[in-house]
């Protein structure tokens, strides 16, 4: 049995037997999802933001009627004015930019590193036996709770932010990239080292493919963590960003602006985790599953 033939096995979860060697028909593939009746049925076009738009629906209607008083929400159009004019005279893309570097620094640090100690607890006993432990401990305190060790260990300045955002990705990333590791079916590991793959071939051919729905699954959250992480962190000591705006539109009741920041931060989450999905639904093209 050939190597491709061990990444069609660990694409297609297919038993291992002669007959996987032959082709994969994509035909019976497509007759079997024609056939599916008791799936959720299509996909709907834009479906993401049907919720979102359902929402802002209610807030309009709720502001134009009066239902909803606007000393305590502002309404829409005044909050589109707002953003407005805090786009012209610069603050808000000038705190975007802050925020969404500080976000993408963190994610990115959290990211290598959780996909780095779950590689190594995930393939070795004894990386598992030193890694999991720590970084159970860690799951079980919020980073949030580390933010005045951080500050005595790294100021206030941008280094604690990002380490802030950091941790809370890590632990998301390492949980579900080692459950994708340890969950490979054992089979592959007999049939590559039947026909002799190597180590570093194992990996790219049977781990990667393996840990990648959990690897993304866990990207989500951990997308959702760094936004949660960036919003507490850009209100502690921060001097730019969009949670200082929001910090300081709360000191002067600036309802409008706060709303803004709220806005500013639905949208980066929203368009995150858009993008993550499509992501993963083009990386995980080959499963047949309810969601394609």
């Amino acid at each position: 049995m050939t190597a491709p033939t061990l990444v069609k096995l660990a694409r297609y979860g297919a038993p291992p037997s002669a007959e996987t060697d032959a082709p994969v028909s994509e035909d019976l593939v497509d007759d079997r999802v024609r056939l599916r009746r008791l799936g959720p049925g299509d996909g709907v076009r834009g479906g993401i933001l049907l919720g979102p738009v359902l929402l802002l629906a209610f807030w309009f209607i709720g502001s134009a009627t009066g239902f909803i008083d606007e000393r305590t929400l502002s309404a829409p159009w005044t909050v589109v004015e707002t953003a407005r004019d805090l786009w012209a005279d610069g603050r808000l893309q000038d705190g975007l930019v802050t925020s969404v570097t500080r976000a993408g620094l963190g994610l990115a640090l959290g990211v290598g590193v959780g996909v780095v100690l779950a590689l190594l607890a995930g393939l070795s006993r004894s990386g598992e036996a030193v890694i999991d432990g720590p970084v159970q401990v860690k799951r079980s305190i919020p980073s949030l709770a580390l933010i005045p060790l951080l500050i005595l260990w790294f100021g206030i300045g941008e280094e604690m932010k990002v380490y802030t955002i950091a941790l809370g990705v890590l632990v998301p990333i390492y949980i579900h990239t080692h459950n994708g590791l340890r969950t490979i079916d054992s089979r592959y590991a007999e049939l590559a080292e039947t026909i002799g793959v190597g180590r570093i071939a194992f990996v790219r051919q049977v781990v990667v493919p393996g840990a990648m729905p959990g690897f993304l699954l866990g990207l989500r959250f951990a997308v959702t963590s760094a936004l949660l992480a960036l919003v507490v962190v850009e209100q502690i000591n921060a001097t730019s960003g969009i949670g200082y705006m929001i910090t300081l539109a709360s000191s002067y009741g600036q309802t409008d602006v706060i709303i803004v920041g709220l806005v500013v931060y639905a949208i980066l989450g929203l368009v995150a985790d858009g993008v993550v999905r499509l992501i993963a639904r083009r990386a995980l093209s080959w499963r047949r599953t309810l969601e394609s």
